[in-house]
């Protein structure tokens, strides 16, 4: 009751208002609480902080005024108590971009108007990052000033403590900490006077009138960009598809270029380790969140991240070789592999005859694409070839020599390509082609054969492969 009052005081001194409305906002991660105060009239409305950490406190107040000198998208502070326990800000709305893009993060499939705010926002990262850093005392930073060689063994040792020794997973502390070592070496070449804000993801970026600003920075410090990079695009639930990263690279890469040229096969190269640091930072705060602070709603989002690491283990790191290995075995251990698998695609491949009837769909989906191979040139109307299947050396030299099938297969590829990515994307977990001709017996098959090989092969998904008519299956299995 006492940081209420102080509030209160600090409300009235800035206002000249009694604050008659006092509403606790709902908690972060954090041990901090927040209030939306407003007076009688709805006039005013402010956001009040109460904070256990004095040094916590004063790295946001001090780091909050830098920024509006510098006219920065950062949420101004309007009143400090004394000892520095509670403060006051702007009142920046309830709309976070996480919320806004809520839809988005659920399908998948991202609006334009969403895409609009991410762009703006990762625009005006640079800013923060280069002009934030002109003329800063780093020295207010807390807990530490600088993203230093101790602070990336922090954090590796958080991820190894909170979470890797949580699932029970055994390893060899000492070939671990030699690649954690390795990685730090990596990271730390990076190094440059510029701000990195530390927590910056879409749960940190208040949208008011349209425009983003960015919250929640007292954890920030000196630090390489690359850092809140990997941060905001690989957040685990924002649930980002790669196609969509991929653009909001190109627009932070362009604001980049404002403050200083960008080698773009480097940036790319240097910030794949960025986003391996982050990740297993970010597994390690979901470790000590859910396993041993029994927060429940922490290991919820262990799935997203462990989905981003499959994804960036499909490159080699050969810079960290037994962390690969073992973070391997992590992804794939029983608790989170079956998980994993639930949301996995499925490619269903069907060839069969036109005069039997199309394929129903067993996963009740309602069916997919149906190829229609009829206008092909036709081996069955040829004697020698009416034993033969599509499966057949015969039939596979008359069809590869006389070409037709090749160019129909082209434009089949091109069409389920784009399919199979977004489907991926979105996290659907159904995908039915079927291809057909007369007997479902040579260009039905052959086309079904190639394509279910071609999808396995490109995309590494589980494929279906079903000659209906010729009652053979084949089960692809992702390697």
């Amino acid at each position: 009751m006492e940081k209420v009052r102080q509030l209160k005081s600090l409300f009235k001194k800035h206002t000249g208002f009694d604050a008659e409305r006092i509403e606790e906002l709902p908690p972060s991660g954090s041990n901090r609480r927040y209030f939306r105060l407003t007076d009688a009239d709805e006039k005013h409305s402010l956001i009040g902080a109460a904070g256990t950490c004095k040094e916590e406190n004063h790295a946001f107040i001090k780091l909050a005024q830098h920024f509006a000198s510098k006219d920065l998208p950062t949420p101004k502070v309007l009143g400090v108590s004394t000892d520095e326990t509670v403060y006051l800000q702007e009142d920046l709305g309830n709309d976070t971009l996480f919320n806004l893009i809520e839809r988005g993060r659920s399908t998948r499939s991202f609006s334009n108007e969403e895409k609009e705010l991410l762009a703006k926002t990762i625009r005006l990262l640079p800013d923060v990052q280069f002009n934030g850093a002109v003329g800063m005392d780093f020295s207010v930073c807390y807990p530490s000033a600088e993203f230093d060689h101790r602070s990336i063994m922090w954090d590796l040792n958080y991820f190894k403590y909170c979470f890797l020794k949580a699932t029970g997973l055994d390893f060899q502390e000492d070939l671990l900490e030699n690649d954690f070592q390795a990685l730090a070496e990596i990271l730390m070449r990076s190094m440059s006077s510029t701000f990195m804000l530390r927590d910056f993801q879409s749960r940190n970026v208040m949208i008011k009138d349209g425009q983003p600003y960015f919250i929640d920075f007292q954890g920030g410090r000196k630090g390489p960009f690359y850092y809140d990079v990997a941060s905001f695009l690989w957040q685990a639930k924002a649930n980002f598809p790669e196609s969509l990263r991929e653009e909001l690279l190109k627009e932070y890469i362009e604001a980049l270029r404002k403050y200083k040229p960008v080698d773009e096969k480097y940036f790319h190269e240097q910030l794949r380790h960025f986003v391996l640091f982050r990740t297993l930072q970010v597994l390690g705060a979901y470790g000590f969140r859910g396993y041993f602070e029994k927060k429940p709603h922490f290991m919820q989002s262990v799935p997203y991240a462990l989905s981003n690491l499959r994804d960036l283990l499909s490159e080699p790191f050969p810079e960290y070789p037994y962390l690969s290995k073992l973070l391997k075995e992590l992804i794939e251990m029983k608790q989170f592999s079956d998980e994993h698998q639930k949301r996995q695609l499925t490619v269903r491949v069907m060839s069969f005859a036109y005069k039997k009837g199309i394929p129903n769909d067993p996963t009740g989906n309602g069916g997919g694409f149906v190829f229609d191979c009829r206008a092909v040139n036709n081996p069955g109307k040829y004697e020698r070839y009416q034993q033969f299947t599509g499966l057949d050396k015969e039939v596979i030299k008359f069809i590869e020599d006389d070409g037709e099938m090749m160019h129909f297969l082209e434009n089949v590829y091109e069409l389920v390509d784009s399919s199979v990515k977004r489907y991926m994307e979105r996290g659907f977990t159904s995908l039915m082609v079927s291809l057909g001709c007369t007997g479902g017996q040579h260009r039905s098959v052959y086309g079904a054969q190639h394509l279910a090989e071609h999808i396995h092969k490109k995309f590494n998904v589980k494929v279906e492969l079903v000659h209906r008519e010729q009652n053979i299956e084949q089960l692809f299995l992702p390697r």
